[in-house]
C-alpha cells in the first residue's frame, strides 16, 4: 500500500506520545502497534527530529535517543505536564463550535452539538475560582453580519442592492448595484456573487470589504444558465478582470504536503510547482508568507515585490 504523508502524520500522532514518557521502548514492538515496518518507523522518527518533510511549526523541542539494542525513548518538554485549558481558552472553543454550527450543514450538527456539551461540562466542573490566566481572542474580520443579512434577503428576495465597496488594498470605497447570484461561505470568509452593473459582468464582493449595503426596490432574475461552480476554481472565490496566475515553487520540505492535498505530483527531487488563479494580491502574499522560505514567488513580479516589501517591513518592526 502506498505510504501517504496523511499515514505517515497518523503515525507520528501515535508514535510522540507513547514514547514521549522518558522511557525506553523497544522499536519492534513499537512498530509492531502501528502496523508499520520497523523501518517505515525509523524513518518516521528521522522525520521528526529533521523536521523533514512536515509542515512548518509541526513539532519542536524533541530529544530522541536510539541505542543498538533496538530502543528507542523521546524527551520533549512540553509533554511532560499533561495539557490543561484554562476557563476562558475553554469558553472560546465552545463559541468557536457555535459560530462554526451556523456555517456547517444541518447533518453536521448534531457531532457539533455533541462536542459543545462536553465542553459545557468540563467548564461546569472547573472550581468557581479557576479563571485561569486573563486571554482576549480575536476573530478574523469575517465582516458585518447585518451586511450578510441584507445581501442574504436581497438574493432571496431577487433585489438589487446598492453596494459601498473597498477593492483590495484601496482606503476609499465606492458605490454599484450589484444582482446577487449567490452567497458563499469559503476558505473562512463571506463572498456574495454577483452581477455588476458598473463593469457589466459577474464579479465576486468580500464581505469583510464592504461597507454599506442598501436594497433597491428594482428587481433582477437570476440568468437561466448562471452556475455558482462556473466562478469557483477548486472550491476558491475567485473571479477577476483578467485571468491571472500565481505560479509557485514548493521546496521538497513541504512539497509532498501540498501534493497529496492538491492532487499534483512531484518533480524529480521532490519539489513541486504549482499555477493557482490569481484574483487577490493580498491573498498570494498571505498565502506565500505562511510557508516561509519553502515556497518561491515564480510569477507575477510584482507579488514577489509585495512579498520582499512586506518582510522588509517586518524585519524594520
Amino acid at each position: 500500500m502506498t505510504d501517504t504523508a496523511a499515514s505517515q502524520l497518523s503515525r507520528i500522532l501515535h508514535l510522540i506520545p507513547r514514547l514521549a514518557d522518558g522511557e525506553a521502548h523497544d522499536l519492534a514492538k513499537v512498530a509492531d502497534e502501528v502496523g508499520a515496518d520497523r523501518k517505515v518507523v525509523l524513518r518516521d522518527i528521522q522525520s521528526i527530529s529533521e523536521r523533514f518533510e512536515a509542515p512548518g511549526g509541526f513539532v519542536e523541542g524533541l530529544q530522541i535517543f536510539l541505542d543498538a539494542e533496538g530502543t528507542v525513548s523521546i524527551l520533549p518538554n512540553h509533554f511532560l505536564r499533561p495539557m490543561r485549558l484554562t476557563r476562558g481558552e475553554l469558553c472560546a472553543l465552545e463559541l468557536g463550535l457555535a459560530m462554526l454550527r451556523t456555517e456547517r450543514p444541518a447533518e453536521e450538527h448534531a457531532a457539533i452539538d455533541g462536542a459543545r456539551e462536553r465542553l459545557r461540562e468540563a467548564i461546569s466542573r472547573l472550581p468557581g475560582d479557576d479563571l485561569g490566566e486573563h486571554r482576549v481572542a480575536s476573530l478574523a474580520a469575517t465582516g458585518s453580519l447585518e451586511r450578510l443579512r441584507e445581501l442574504r434577503e436581497a438574493h432571496r428576495s431577487g433585489r438589487k442592492v446598492r453596494l459601498t465597496y473597498r477593492k483590495g488594498g484601496e482606503e476609499t470605497a465606492n458605490h454599484r448595484v450589484i444582482c446577487p447570484y449567490a452567497i458563499v461561505f469559503t476558505n473562512g470568509m463571506w463572498y456574495a456573487v454577483a452581477h455588476c452593473e458598473s463593469s457589466d459582468g459577474v464579479r465576486i464582493f468580500r464581505l469583510d470589504r464592504v461597507d454599506g449595503v442598501e436594497l433597491l426596490e428594482a428587481r433582477y432574475t437570476r440568468p437561466r444558465g448562471f452556475s455558482v461552480e462556473d466562478v469557483m476554481a477548486d472550491g476558491k472565490a475567485f473571479r477577476a478582470e483578467g485571468a491571472r496566475t500565481l505560479r509557485l515553487r514548493y521546496s521538497p520540505a513541504i512539497a509532498r504536503w501540498i501534493a497529496e492535498r492538491e492532487g499534483k505530483t512531484l518533480a524529480d527531487d521532490g519539489s513541486l510547482v504549482i499555477d493557482h488563479p490569481l484574483a487577490d494580491t493580498d491573498w498570494a502574499v498571505r498565502h506565500v508568507l505562511q510557508y516561509g522560505p519553502d515556497v518561491t514567488v515564480l510569477e507575477p513580479a510584482n507579488v514577489r515585490e509585495v512579498v520582499k516589501h512586506r518582510l522588509e517591513r517586518i524585519v524594520g518592526a
